[in-house]
């Protein structure tokens, strides 16, 4: 089958159902069904029937909001392609700007341990190790499901020679987590639950990434109050702390920060778009 009639209808479809970007998102399905980059489509001239036939229920589904991450199996960040799927937060391009920051904080410093929490598929956590060898990064997540994908990503990391990343269960509110990094941490990033309950977000989200990765009380920051103190016990005089938020609250989460006491150089930073992205600080 011609694959620009393909793409059309794909596009056509994809449009009618509300999704973003329709014509991207059709060429990158067409493209993983046949095993080619995007850009390598146009030197395609034909697509077998199996292979056509995959692409329409691919296109069916992403109608329908299903993630693309989930329908193809990967997620780009930054320099890395990450597995991701159904219990699993995907990670956005917004937040490689987070760790763009952490890594121009661990600049210059030898073996800095790190601690993600809250990592998901790890993309925070595996960047920072990839970027920085001999960083040495652990992984911290509570939600089962994702947890998997965190093990899993890091093990293929491992096995593509990165700096080893530890992968470690649990919950980043919690008093008793990591205690025998207590002080010593140089760096402490997240990219916490901050949409505030109840709040309107878009079917892909709503409806595929998993509710703790999400929800984060009334205002969105409950989480976040309570891993301050955590962050606070971990890191060491001067180790920095860097947290993702909502467009809506890059004076809120400032605030919560100067008044827990434990922290300096409280400042906010815009993403690409010039929205409040990110809130950072360094231990008292």
């Amino acid at each position: 089958m011609n694959p620009r009639t393909l793409l059309a209808d794909a596009a056509r479809r994809l449009a009618e159902a509300g999704v973003e970007s329709p014509r991207v998102d059709a060429e990158l399905l067409l493209a993983h069904v046949v095993g080619r980059s995007r850009a390598g489509l146009l030197t395609l001239d034909d697509v077998a029937d199996a292979d056509a036939g995959r692409f329409d229920a691919l296109v069916e589904q992403r109608a329908d909001r299903v993630p693309l991450q989930h329908l193809t199996g990967r997620a780009p960040f930054r320099l890395l392609e990450l597995a991701v799927g159904p219990g699993v937060f995907v990670p956005r391009p917004e937040t490689e700007l987070l760790v763009e920051w952490a890594l121009e904080r661990l600049a210059g410093l030898d073996g800095p341990v790190v601690v993600d929490l809250g990592s998901g598929s790890g993309a925070i956590a595996l960047s920072i190790a990839h970027e920085h060898p001999g960083a040495r990064v652990t992984a911290v997540e509570r939600d089962p499901g994702a947890l998997a994908w965190t093990r899993h990503n890091a093990l293929a990391r491992a096995g593509a020679r990165d700096t080893p990343v530890g992968v470690v269960a649990g919950d980043m509110t919690d008093p008793q987590l990591l205690t025998e990094l207590d002080g010593r941490v140089d760096l402490v990033v997240s990219n916490p639950p901050y949409v505030p309950d109840g709040a309107r977000v878009p079917r892909e989200v709503a409806e595929h990434d998993p509710p703790l990765a999400l929800w984060g009380g009334s205002d969105g920051l409950n989480v976040v109050r309570g891993m301050l103190g955590v962050a606070a016990r971990l890191l060491r005089p001067g180790g920095w702390l860097g947290i993702e938020h909502a467009d809506q609250q890059g004076t809120a989460l400032p605030a919560v920060i100067r008044s827990h006491g434990g922290f300096t150089a409280v400042e906010d930073h815009p993403d690409l778009a010039g929205r409040p992205r990110f809130t950072t600080a360094r231990r008292a």
